[in-house]
């Protein structure tokens, strides 16, 4: 999926991340509908080359957002994206000290504008996993993500051991 991360998929539907399914497959729809090969049999060749080639990325695009499991890791890939920044960060915090939201299943800090800071517990288990099958596993001792504020545009850095247990897993062990 590293490919589909260069390009944002929700543009190439003409769609937005809050789009519900329904309304990414309506915009698939119509754009299949336009580029479809066998629509395009009677302009240039240059016409119908571009016409497959958009079409093949449309579909290429609805279905990994059409899966909530490709769309979640879509997503994931997005914001890391995003998160990457030139400017600097913040302050670190360290998971622990975040306040934990059992019902909305977050970790947030407050930042000093009124906003927060917030990251999930998929997030860091996702970031936990992804660093694994990339080998990461060298000497280092926490794992860390980028995190922006919800109203303002300071980040901070959210750290937390490399062996920590999740909270998923401590909920299993009682």
């Amino acid at each position: 999926m590293c490919e589909a991360a260069e390009k944002d998929l929700y543009a190439v539907l003409g769609s937005s991340p809050s789009d519900s399914v329904q309304q990414l497959r309506h915009r698939y729809q119509q754009l299949a509908l336009q580029y479809h090969p066998d629509r395009l049999g009677g302009g240039s060749s240059s016409e119908a080359e571009f016409g497959v080639k958009k079409f093949l990325e449309v579909d290429a695009a609805w279905r990994i957002l059409s899966d909530q499991s490709t769309r979640r890791q879509y997503d994931l890939e997005r914001r890391e994206q995003e998160l990457k920044q030139d400017w600097p960060v913040d302050s670190t915090v360290h998971l622990e000290d975040m306040t934990w939201d059992q019902d909305e299943r977050v970790y947030t800090y407050c930042c000093r504008c009124g906003g927060g800071f917030n990251v999930s517990e998929e997030e860091v288990e996702e970031e936990e996993m992804q660093r694994r099958r990339q080998g990461d596993e060298e000497e280092e001792e926490h794992r860390e993500v980028v995190v922006c504020c919800d109203t303002c545009s300071l980040s901070v850095c959210v750290t937390w051991p490399l062996h920590r247990k999740t909270r998923a897993l401590e909920r299993k062990q009682r």
